[in-house]
Formats: C-alpha cells, structure tokens, sequence
C-alpha cells in the first residue's frame, strides 16, 4: 500500500477508530472481563489479571479470566485484601499458557501489598508517571510489584519497558483504565493519569499494519519500535492517541489487512 498523506491517513484511521471502539468491541475483547464489576476496585484488579493472561486465543483469554473470576469468588478485591493461607490453595490448579497457579498466588500477594502500602494500582502508576510516557512508570511498578519475597520464575509476567520490551499487555491495561471516551468501552477511572500519557499495546496485529500504513519501520515489536509507534500516533493526535489501537488493532484482527 503506498503510503497515505498525513491527512489522509488520520481520517482513515479516525474512521476506523468509531468502527471499532464501540459496545459492540466488547463481546469478542477480554476487555468484557472488567466489565462484569463495577466497583473501582474490582474493575481495576480483574482488568490488570486479565491483561496478564491476554495473550494467545482470545477465546482461551476469556474463557480462562473468567474462569480466574470464578476462584476469586467473582470479588477481585475482597479475595486480595481479605484472603487467608487456605484461599491461595484453591488458585493453584490455574494454567494459562506460562502462567500457572504459582504465579497465580504471587500476583494475589502482591496485589494486596501495593493495595496495602502504596495506597492502590492508580496511586502506585501514577506516581512515576512522565508528561509524554508511562514507560518508567511502568518499570517502577514492576519494581514495587517483586519487592516482596516471589518466585523468580514470575517476574516475566510482568514486563519492564526499561529493558527493551514494548510492555504490550500492561499499556493495554493502562488504555482500559485511563481513557475515556464516553463509547462505553475503555473505563476512564483512573484520573491521575492522561490519555496523551499512554502508549499504543504493540502486537503482532497493530505492528502489522502500522508497518503498512508507514506508521512503523522498525521490524521488532519491541520497547523502540513502540517510541517510534507513539512518536507518530502522536502526531495523528497528541491528546490520545492511543485511541488507534482500536483502528490498528481491528483492521489486523477484523479485516485482515
């Protein structure tokens, strides 16, 4: 495809982005998920579980995020705050993928310890938060999030920007919680953070077609080709332009394009 004028190329994208960010998005997104709870709380501790374990089948995500739901007796937060040693064991059968009953349990502790020392997930993100990147924000609650004693095995399902990864998983958590666009899709809840903060959720799919639409040269979906991504996304709109996942994202998965 020959490369569109910057114009061109936003009013294309700007279409395709109210195709997709609609109610109707929800069916087939684990983003359904967080959207069962409505308490502050709840929406924010089974999205970021659910993030977690978005990767692969999306059939599979959501199959396997409810059932998460499920043995967290379908109240995230309370099972956190108030869950004993006996609890913990019931969670040991879950698989995803890699992520096992292990990383299950170490996430569940860790939960309750940034709830209980760092005053919540939005407190703790927003806290190293930069005025054009979540990046280091993100690196930093990787940080806090192994400072109490864990598994090594389970800090990879936390990812670290600072080291090259483009963090696909959590900037798609972070969309969930800070955007809001009155379409009844990304959540909004989260007030300490801006839409013009965030970056693009990277994958294979928005990679893809950002490349084709010359959005993206470099071949990686990693932490550079993601600063390249927003770099021009921003240009397209610097007040929230991570609102082109959803055009990326269903012209790739949708329309195979």
């Amino acid at each position: 495809m020959k490369k569109l004028p910057k114009a061109e190329l936003k009013a294309f994208l700007d279409a395709k982005v109210i195709q997709y960010n609609n109610p109707k998005f929800i069916e087939s997104d684990p983003i359904q998920i967080p959207h069962l709870f409505s308490r502050k709380e709840d929406i924010e501790i089974s999205g970021f579980l659910t993030a977690t374990i978005a990767w692969g089948n999306r059939k599979s995500i959501i199959n396997n995020a409810h059932k998460l739901m499920a043995l967290l007796d379908h109240a995230p937060y309370d099972f956190v705050m108030q869950h004993q040693a006996t609890d913990l064991e019931k969670l040991q059968p879950f698989v995803h993928r890699t992520f096992n009953g292990n990383d299950c349990v170490q996430f569940i502790k860790s939960l309750q310890y940034i709830y209980k020392q760092h005053n919540g997930l939005e407190a703790l993100f927003s806290k190293h938060v930069e005025a054009n990147s979540t990046q280091h924000a993100i690196s930093q609650f990787k940080a806090t999030f192994f400072e109490i004693e864990h598994l090594q095995r389970t800090q990879k399902h936390v990812s670290d920007p600072l080291k090259n990864s483009a963090a696909k998983r959590i900037n798609m958590y972070l969309r969930w919680m800070v955007r809001n666009d009155n379409t009844g899709v990304d959540f909004g809840i989260w007030k300490q953070l801006a839409p013009s903060q965030l970056s693009c959720p990277l994958d294979v799919h928005s990679g893809n077609v950002a490349r084709k639409l010359g959005l993206l040269k470099r071949k990686q979906n990693d932490g550079k080709a993601l600063v390249e991504l927003d770099t021009n996304l921003r240009k397209l709109d610097a007040n929230d332009p991570v609102k082109y996942d959803f055009a990326l994202f269903g012209l790739g998965v949708f329309e195979g394009f």
